[in-house]
């Protein structure tokens, strides 16, 4: 039974049981108080009109004082029974004529995409859509989710995207896509109601337990998607090892050109130089995308700003140009040997560290708060006596991938503070947590949803070349016909868009080495483009096919 149902259901039965009792006592205090027997349907009419302020008639001026205060309380009951049939009766009407009304179908869409269950992940893949100017339609099953994101300007609908009726109210046959991220087995239960709907519509889901990604595929889901796993795999990539790259795997745009992110070490060559003092472009040939201060990404870093430690450059450049960059970038006092690593938490994403790790040279060390294969130390990372027992004071590492935000960020604080130098990379799982965790102490932060939101666009989008996805900035190659006959100077692409152009694409060779005052778009070209979700929208319509 409904909430509400119930509350109506126990209001009537208390009037009820209220009139009855005091009609009973009313009747016997008129016979021992008053001295008048009366029937049992005269005392009930009295205090009816008691609780409705109807009047009294000719019953009313009683003589004794007990029965004078027996009116008193059936006055007093009369008007608590009035203002709780209000918060019953009237209060949720008006709320209900008050709000906004969710929609059940979408009758404009087409060419959208249907992103069925709204969570942190499709929250951040529908800000990828937007910031593409693509149509979606949010199906979302429980009514007061989907009245929230309706009154926040998501466009959703409200319905349970099992239903072979929802889906066609949303026009399914004419989505280019159906993303599902409820439940593993709702997202299963979704995915053959779309394929029995609109057999062509393409289907991604995103799959918690990676085991059952088999089965998803079996309901007919053209992409299982597993982003705990990536993200495992981003952070083992932010703990330096002696048998692996010191520079962090890259994107590869052409042959000869990669775009990577490269940190500035404390007692590095570079770190405390000015971007004008470090000169990167003129001594290395590379081209600066960006550069990360924290949790801030800077695009167009001023001459003035300082390389400070842990700083992250985002740049593009050939092997070679990389190779003598990050030899400037790296301390001098670096130690190269065995790496002291804990990974707190054993579920998929440490997993999939502790896996990338294990051909290293790491010695690892498993702290979880389950016994179970492959843990060492059994306990809460909360705890410093768990963090101890971890090896936390000798660690030169610690991957922090724990369920909850809340338990990573205190765990962050505790390793900080006992081990001020150690390396500390954390999962989060929500994009809000992601400065509280630095603020906690954490050096670097991966998240779920922003990985999740990447992964999707690029698996939705596979024809758009979305060559990043796991970070704060989208690179993509894209036709330019706004600048052709024109040079990247003359068109000011970076001060209007915050775009950095990296590589023109002609007859499918890739030019790498342009320069800005001479070098000329011509028609047909292509440019590769790197920039935040504003900067590449806002060249897309300045310079794009739509301009």
């Amino acid at each position: 039974m409904a909430f509400r149902s119930r509350r109506t259901v126990s209001y009537l039965a208390l009037v009820v049981v209220v009139t009855v009792g005091l009609t009973l006592v009313y009747n016997t205090g008129m016979a021992v108080w008053e001295g008048e027997s009366q029937p049992l349907y005269r005392s009930l009419e009295i205090v009816v009109q008691s609780f409705t302020t109807t009047g009294y008639g000719e019953d009313a001026g009683w003589e004794s004082l007990q029965m004078n205060l027996l009116v008193i309380v059936l006055q007093l009951t009369g008007i608590g029974l009035i203002l709780t049939a209000v918060d019953v009766f009237a209060v949720p009407w008006l709320r209900d004529a008050l709000a906004s009304t969710v929609p059940e179908s979408a009758l404009d869409a087409e060419g959208h995409v249907l992103v069925c269950g709204f969570t942190p992940r499709t929250d951040a893949f529908v800000g990828e859509l937007e910031a593409r100017d693509r149509d979606y339609v949010l199906v979302e099953p429980d009514a007061e989710t989907a009245a929230d994101c309706h009154d926040e300007g998501y466009r959703v609908v409200h319905g349970d995207p099992e239903s072979t009726t929802v889906l066609s109210n949303v026009r399914v046959r004419d989505a280019d896509a159906v993303v599902a991220d409820v439940a593993d087995d709702r997202n299963a239960s979704i995915t053959l109601a779309v394929k029995e709907a609109s057999p062509e519509t393409r289907v991604v889901t995103v799959v918690e337990n990676p085991d059952l990604e088999q089965y998803h595929r079996v309901a007919g889901a053209d992409v299982a998607l597993s982003p705990r796993r990536l993200l495992g795999q981003r952070l083992a990539g932010e703990v330096p090892t002696a048998v692996t790259a010191d520079i962090e795997a890259g994107v590869e745009i052409g042959e000869d050109l990669e775009l990577v992110e490269i940190t500035i070490e404390a007692g590095s060559d570079l770190c405390q130089q000015t971007f004008a003092e470090a000169a990167l472009g003129e001594r290395f040939g590379v081209t600066v995308v960006g550069a990360w201060f924290g949790t801030d990404f800077e695009t167009g870093v001023e001459p003035t700003t300082e390389l400070t430690a842990g700083a992250r450059l985002l740049v593009a450049g050939d092997p070679e140009q990389l190779e003598r960059l990050q030899s400037v970038t790296t301390s001098t006092v670096r130690d190269f040997g065995p790496q002291e690593v804990i990974v707190a938490g054993f579920g998929d994403s440490g997993r999939a560290a502790y896996d990338a790790l294990s051909d290293t040279n790491s010695r690892l060390t498993v702290l979880d708060i389950e016994d179970g294969d492959g843990v060492d130390v059994v306990g809460d990372a909360r705890e410093p006596a768990a963090l101890e027992a971890a090896g936390i004071r000798g660690a030169s590492a610690l991957l922090v991938t724990l369920a909850d935000d809340t338990t990573a960020i205190f765990a962050t604080l505790i390793a900080r503070e006992l081990n001020p130098e150690i390396e500390i990379a954390v999962r989060a799982n929500e994009r809000d947590d992601v400065t509280k965790l630095y603020r906690a102490g954490a050096d670097s932060v991966e998240s779920l949803a922003r990985i999740s939101g990447r992964m999707l666009t690029e698996t939705v989008f596979e024809g758009e070349e979305v060559l990043v996805y796991d970070k704060q900035v989208r690179v993509v190659r894209v036709p330019a016909p706004g600048l052709e006959g024109r040079t990247l100077a003359d068109a000011a692409v970076r001060t209007k868009t915050g775009c950095t152009v990296i590589a023109v694409v002609r007859d499918e060779d890739l030019i790498a080495d342009i320069d800005p005052a001479t070098f000329e778009i011509e028609p047909g070209d292509e440019v590769v483009i790197a920039g935040t979700d504003e900067d590449v929208t806002r060249f897309d319509r300045l310079f794009g096919e739509e301009n």
